[in-house]
């Protein structure tokens, strides 16, 4: 993943990156308890995704030259194979694209 590539190559200590359980959630910014507590980060995601996850996730914070972010939360076993991909809510919904080519939404599958 590019991002990644980039934040390790520019402006990552490994000596410093931390997970933690996150404990206040609003859009744009969390606060996630490691060691230490860290509040106010931005949340880096991929172009075109944005999400807000909940209290109690177990997440990823990685130190940047100026500030902190959070990059994401550790995810769970969703049984998906090698090379699928799974978007889904706290709520229950997803879509999955499948390597055979298809995609399920909430289980279904759609043409």
């Amino acid at each position: 993943m590019w991002l990644l590539d980039y934040v390790t190559k520019n402006s990552f200590s490994k000596s410093d990156a931390s997970c933690g359980d996150v404990t206040q959630s609003k859009l744009g910014n969390v606060a996630v308890n490691t060691s230490l507590e860290h509040r106010d980060m931005p949340i880096v995601a991929p172009f075109g995704i944005v999400y807000n996850p909940p209290v109690g996730e177990h997440s990823v914070v990685l130190p940047l030259t100026k500030k902190e972010a959070c990059i994401g939360v550790i995810a769970p076993d969703m049984g998906l194979k090698p090379g699928e991909l799974m978007l889904y809510s706290l709520g229950g919904a997803s879509i999955v694209l499948k390597n055979d080519g298809s995609v399920l939404i909430n289980g279904k599958a759609v043409e």
